[in-house]
């Protein structure tokens, strides 16, 4: 997971792992990510997570994103507009990137199956204030080999124009 790797550099000790439901195209996915300044010695599921970070807006209508999520916590979306869902996620706070024309933008995938994950990694730094763009775009060099500096770009640009919506109550 990049973003495990950007935290990593940045000196940070982190989990990563993905938890898979029905394997098929198309289907939900989730992941986790844990980091912590002391050595992490919890291994199990994530069931109260901090911040929540949805790539497809359809999750929105079927997939209860926000289960277990702490008061307060960021709920990233890949959305054009993201002021669409302040009243829908009261007590959150939520911001938003178009994750998917920066993807096109910078020629990774395709028009119908963009590749969005370095575009939301950089909003995610964003909204955070951490990792540093650099350990970002140093995890994106050392581990994506297909148009690396195209990727950079992607996720410079997303840390760039992420909206904030602030808090929400």
């Amino acid at each position: 997971m990049l973003l495990a790797k950007a935290f990593f550099k940045s000196g940070w000790f982190v989990q990563s792992f993905p938890a898979f439901g029905v394997e098929r195209r198309g289907a939900p996915v989730e992941a986790y990510l844990r980091i912590d300044r002391e050595k992490i010695r919890i291994r199990t599921h994530v069931s109260r997570p901090d911040h929540v970070l949805v790539q497809d807006v359809q999750l929105l209508n079927g997939v209860a994103v926000t289960s277990g999520l702490q008061p307060g916590g960021w709920i990233l979306i890949n959305a054009v507009d993201g002021s669409v869902f302040r009243d829908r996620f009261s007590g959150f706070r939520v911001a938003a990137v178009d994750a998917t024309h920066i993807a096109i933008d910078h020629s990774l995938g395709t028009r119908t199956h963009p590749y969005i994950n370095t575009a939301m990694i950089g909003a995610f730094a964003a909204i955070l204030g951490m990792p540093p763009m650099e350990s970002v775009s140093d995890a994106i060099r050392a581990d994506i080999h297909v148009q690396p500096e195209n990727n950079v770009q992607a996720a410079i640009q997303a840390f760039e124009t992420v909206r904030q919506f602030g808090t929400v109550c």
